[in-house]
C-alpha cells in the first residue's frame, strides 16, 4: 500500500492529498534480496575455484575469466544498484513531498534495469566484453544503460521541479552528484565503435584509454557506491536515532568537499605507468586529501547518535546506516 501524505480540511481550507509511489519500492526491495543472493553465489563459486581449479566444472563459460566480471558487476550494479534505487524512490518522495513525476517511468526504470542485469548475466559468461574493469558490457548494453539512467534522472528531477518541500535536504544533494556524475561517467568511458553485435573498440588508445578507464572506474565507486549510499545515511540515520543529523553544516561541507576532491583521485589507478608524473602526482595528493571528508561524514553520522554505538546495539535498524558511515 503506498504511503498518504496530505489529507482533508481544516477551518474551511482543503489540503492537498496525495499518496507516495511504494510499490516501485517493493519492487526495487525484492530486486536487491534476489540479485544479492546471486551475487554471493557467484562469489562463492569464484571463490572456491581459487581454492581448487575444479570448481570451474571444466567449462568455458564457468571459469573464473568469465564469473569474477560476472560476480563484480552483479554485486555492484545489481545488488548495489538497486539498493540504492529502493532507497532513493523511498527517500525522495518523503524529503521532496511529492510522489514521483511519472508512475510509467518509474517502472520502466526497474524493468529496464532487471533486463539489463540478465543480459549482462547472459554475455559475460559468453565472453561478450569490452575488458574493461567495471564497464566490461558491450555497446547495446551500454545504450541500454543510458537510456534507463536518463529516464531515471528525468522523473526524479521533474520531481525536484514539483515538490512541496522549498528546502533541499543534504541527502538530495547527494543523489543528485550520483545521478549526473554517473551518466558522464558512463557515457565518455564508453564511447566505442562497434564491431558487430557484440564487439567493440575503444574509441580512446594507449595511456588515454587507460586514463579515461581508471577515471571511470574510480568514480564508478565514488559516484555508484559511495555518494548515494551517503545521501541514504543521511535520511536513515536521524530516522532510526529520531533526531537531528549532527551538524548539518559538516553535512554541507563533507557533501562539496567529497564530490570536489573524489573526482580527481582516479590516477592512483595508475602510479608507475606510462601516465603523465603530474598526473599521477596529482591523483595521489587528491587521494590523500580525501581523508578529511570522509572522516568528517563518518563523524557526523555516528555522532547523529546521541548514545553512540550503545544506542546502535540496541537497534538493529541503526546497524546498517553506520555500516555506510564507516565505509
Amino acid at each position: 500500500m503506498s504511503g498518504a501524505a496530505g489529507t482533508a480540511a481544516t477551518d474551511g481550507v482543503v489540503l492537498e492529498e496525495f499518496r507516495y509511489d511504494d510499490a516501485i519500492v517493493r519492487q526495487f526491495l525484492w530486486a536487491t534480496v534476489i540479485w544479492g543472493l546471486v551475487g554471493m553465489v557467484v562469489g562463492l563459486v569464484i571463490a572456491l575455484q581459487l581454492a581448487n581449479p575444479a570448481f570451474n566444472l571444466g567449462l568455458e563459460w564457468t571459469g573464473f575469466g568469465r564469473l569474477r566480471p560476472l560476480h563484480t558487476n552483479a554485486v555492484i550494479f545489481a545488488f548495489g544498484g538497486n539498493a540504492f534505487f529502493t532507497g532513493a524512490y523511498y527517500s525522495t518522495q518523503r524529503l521532496l513531498k511529492a510522489r514521483m513525476w511519472s508512475d510509467g517511468l518509474s517502472k520502466f526504470h526497474f524493468w529496464g534495469w532487471q533486463a539489463i542485469i540478465l543480459a549482462a548475466a547472459l554475455t559475460l559468461p559468453l565472453g561478450f566484453t569490452q575488458a574493461k574493469e567495471y564497464a566490461e558490457l558491450e555497446w547495446p548494453i551500454d545504450i541500454a544503460i543510458a537510456v534507463v539512467w536518463v529516464v531515471f534522472a528525468v522523473n526524479f528531477f521533474m520531481t525536484m521541479l514539483r515538490r512541496r518541500e522549498r528546502h533541499l535536504y543534504v541527502a538530495i544533494w547527494f543523489y543528485i552528484a550520483s545521478i549526473v556524475t554517473v551518466a558522464i561517467l558512463h557515457i565518455f568511458n564508453n564511447l566505442s565503435l562497434p564491431a558487430g553485435m557484440f564487439k567493440s573498440y575503444s574509441i580512446y588508445a594507449g595511456v588515454q584509454d587507460a586514463f579515461m578507464q581508471w577515471w571511470y572506474g574510480h568514480n564508478a565507486v565514488a559516484f555508484f557506491l559511495t555518494t548515494p549510499f551517503l545521501g541514504l545515511m543521511y535520511y536513515f540515520m536521524p530516522k532510526a536515532a529520531e533526531g537531528p543529523v549532527f551538524s548539518y553544516r559538516l553535512s554541507i561541507l563533507h557533501f562539496w568537499s567529497l564530490v570536489f576532491l573524489y573526482i580527481w583521485a582516479g590516477p592512483h589507478h595508475l602510479h608507475y605507468t606510462a601516465l603523465p608524473e603530474w598526473a599521477s602526482t596529482l591523483g595521489m595528493l587528491f587521494s590523500v586529501m580525501l581523508w578529511a571528508p570522509s572522516w568528517g561524514g563518518m563523524i557526523n553520522g555516528l555522532l547523529t547518535l546521541p548514545l553512540g554505538f550503545t544506542q546502535a546495539k540496541e537497534y538493529a535498524e541503526l546497524e546498517w546506516p553506520i555500516d555506510i558511515a564507516i565505509a
